[in-house]
C-alpha cells in the first residue's frame, strides 16, 4: 500500500531551519515557563513531582480539568485520554475507527492529518468543501451527496485550519443529522477552541450532540504551549478501551512533567488568563495582517477568519501555491504554508499572530517577492 506523507510537516521540516521569518506554524507567541510557573507554590509543586511512570490515560485531576474546559463538566473525566499532542490523538482515533476499504469524508480545505492517516489505513477518502464564495462556510448539500450508507466517519475541524471558520450550531446539527443517517462516526478536531476573534465564548463543540463523536483538543494553540506536546481525546465510554489500547502501543502516556504543567494551565484562573492573552494577541495582529492584505487588493484577498491565528490568503498569480511559497522562502526568507498542502490551490496560509515588528518585517519581504512574481 502506498504511504501518504504529511506534506505540510515535511515542508516545514525541510525549509523551516533556513527561514528568517516563519509564518508557517499554526500557533503564535508561545508562553514561557515563567508565565505559567509564576509562584513559589507552583514551582515547588513541580520540583517535588516524582519522575515516575504517569497514569497511561493521564492523571485524574488533569482529566477532570480537560473535561471541565472542553465539555463544561468534570463528570466527563472518565471519557478523556491525555495524549502526546493532538497529533497522537488524531492518529489513535483514525487507527481505532478506520479499516481498509472504509468510506471517510473529510473537510477541504483542511489540516490534512486525518485525511492522510485515513488513506494510510486503506480508506476511500472524499472531501466536502468549505465554500469561499460563502465565506468558507461548509457546503452541507455537497456533504449530503457524499455521505453513503457505508460511510464510516466524517472528519471536521472547528475552528477550521486553515480558514478560521467556526461551525455554527445549525451547521453542527446538520452534520450530526447526516452522520446519524448512516451511523457514521464524527471525528472533530477542536484544537483551536479558545482562539475566537470576536467573542470571549469558546467555539461550539460536537461533544454531547451524538453518541458516535470523538473530539480532539490540545494546549498548543489558545494556551500557547505547543512545546508541551499535550493533547487529548474525548470519546464515548464503549470506545475508550480500544482507544486506550492503541494509545498504549503508541506512546504509553504523555510525560509526567507535561501533565503537571497542564494541570497548572487548566485551573480556571490561569486558563482564563492564558485565553485572554492569546485572544488579545490575535486581535492586535489580525488588524495588522488585514491592513497589509488590503494594501495589495489587486493581488491578494482573504475571508476574515472567525478564530485561529491563520489567514488563508488568495493570490492572483499564474503560479501554483508551492511555486509561490518556494519563491517566498528562497528570495525573502519567509516560510508560509502552500494552499496545496490543505487541498486548495492559489492560496497561502499565513500565521499572523506574531510580534508586530516580526510580522511587519516578514510581510515587507513577502511584498517584495510578490511584486517580483507579478512583474
Amino acid at each position: 500500500m502506498t504511504f501518504t506523507p504529511f506534506e505540510l510537516l515535511e515542508w516545514q521540516g525541510r525549509l523551516g531551519p533556513t527561514a528568517a521569518y516563519s509564518l508557517a506554524d499554526s500557533g503564535c507567541r508561545p508562553i514561557r515557563l515563567r508565565d505559567l510557573v509564576d509562584s513559589e507554590q507552583s514551582l515547588n509543586r513541580l520540583l517535588d513531582s516524582e519522575l515516575s511512570y504517569p497514569p497511561t490515560r493521564g492523571t485524574d485531576p488533569l482529566r477532570a480539568l480537560i473535561a471541565q474546559w472542553h465539555t463544561g463538566s468534570p463528570d466527563h473525566a472518565p471519557e478523556v485520554i491525555v495524549t502526546v499532542g493532538a497529533a497522537e490523538a488524531n492518529t489513535v482515533a483514525v487507527e481505532t475507527l478506520i479499516r481498509p476499504g472504509d468510506h471517510v469524508v473529510t473537510m477541504s480545505p483542511g489540516y490534512r492529518q486525518v485525511w492522510g492517516a485515513a488513506l494510510n489505513q486503506g480508506a476511500v477518502v472524499e472531501e466536502f468543501p468549505l465554500d469561499p464564495r460563502q465565506g468558507w462556510r461548509p457546503d452541507i448539500d455537497a456533504l449530503a451527496d457524499m455521505v453513503r450508507p457505508d460511510t464510516r466517519a466524517i472528519s471536521v475541524t472547528t475552528p477550521s485550519n486553515p480558514t478560521g471558520t467556526v461551525l455554527t450550531e445549525e451547521e453542527i446539527r446538520a452534520i450530526v443529522s447526516l452522520a446519524d443517517r448512516s451511523g457514521a462516526w464524527i471525528l472533530s478536531d477542536e484544537v483551536h477552541r479558545g482562539t475566537e476573534l470576536h467573542t470571549e465564548e469558546a467555539s461550539p463543540t460536537f461533544w454531547g450532540r451524538y453518541d458516535r463523536v470523538v473530539c480532539v483538543g490540545s494546549l498548543s494553540k489558545a494556551f500557547g504551549m505547543p512545546g508541551l506536546r499535550l493533547g487529548w481525546l474525548i470519546a464515548p465510554p464503549a470506545l475508550m478501551p480500544k482507544l486506550r489500547q492503541r494509545h498504549e502501543y503508541t506512546t504509553v502516556s504523555a510525560a509526567g512533567p507535561a501533565m503537571a504543567l497542564a494541570e497548572l494551565a487548566l485551573t480556571p484562573v490561569t486558563r482564563t488568563r492564558l485565553l485572554n492573552r492569546y485572544r488579545g494577541f490575535l486581535r492586535e495582529s489580525w488588524t495588522q495582517m488585514q491592513q497589509w492584505i488590503a494594501s495589495h487588493d489587486q493581488l491578494l484577498s482573504a475571508v476574515p477568519p472567525e478564530a485561529t491565528s491563520l489567514a488563508f490568503v488568495r493570490y492572483r498569480l499564474d503560479l501554483s501555491s508551492t511555486e509561490v511559497a518556494e519563491a517566498l522562502h528562497a528570495r525573502g526568507g519567509v516560510l508560509v504554508g502552500a494552499g496545496a498542502h490543505f487541498g486548495t490551490e492559489h492560496h497561502l496560509r499565513f500565521t499572523y499572530g506574531q510580534e508586530p515588528a516580526h510580522l511587519a518585517a516578514a510581510l515587507e519581504k513577502t511584498s517584495h517577492v510578490l511584486k517580483e512574481l507579478s512583474a
